[in-house]
C-alpha cells in the first residue's frame, strides 16, 4: 500500500496482524522511526529485529506473517497450522464467533464478580 501498488485486501490485513502480534510477542512495535520518509523504508523492507527471548518457532512465525512477498505471506490457513499456534489445543479453533448470530459465550462467575465490583444492575446487562 505504502509503495502505491495494487494489493490484495487480505493478505494486506494479515501483515497488519502480523504487526500486532509482534507488538503482542516483543512488547514493542517492529517498525519504529520519527522520520515518515525512514519509517516507510523500514516497513517497505520488513526491516525489523526479532529478540532472543522469543522462541524459534515464534520467531519463524513472525518472519513468515512480515513477509514483503504477499504471494508467499502466510495465509490465515498457514497460521493457524503453524507449531507455534498449535501448542494450544483449542477444540474451537476452526469456528470462529459471529456476532448477533450467536450468543458469546460468557464466564458467568466472572461476569457476576464484575456486576457486583461495579455496581452494575444486570438487566442492563
Amino acid at each position: 500500500m505504502i509503495a502505491g501498488k495494487r494489493y490484495h485486501g487480505l493478505r494486506t490485513d494479515i501483515w497488519s496482524s502480523g504487526v500486532v502480534f509482534y507488538a503482542m510477542v516483543c512488547g514493542y512495535l517492529p517498525f519504529e522511526d520519527p522520520k515518515t520518509s525512514n519509517l516507510y523504508k523500514k516497513i517497505m523492507g520488513a526491516e525489523y529485529t526479532l529478540p532472543k527471548f522469543l522462541s524459534g518457532q515464534c520467531k519463524d512465525m513472525v518472519r513468515r506473517i512480515l513477509n514483503t512477498d504477499p504471494e508467499t505471506r502466510f495465509t490465515v490457513a498457514d497460521i493457524r497450522n503453524h507449531t507455534w499456534a498449535l501448542q494450544v489445543k483449542d477444540r474451537n479453533r476452526d469456528m470462529g464467533l459471529f456476532p448477533g448470530k450467536e450468543k458469546m459465550p460468557v464466564e458467568e462467575k466472572l461476569f457476576e464478580k464484575t456486576l457486583l465490583e461495579y455496581n452494575f444492575d444486570r438487566k442492563y446487562a
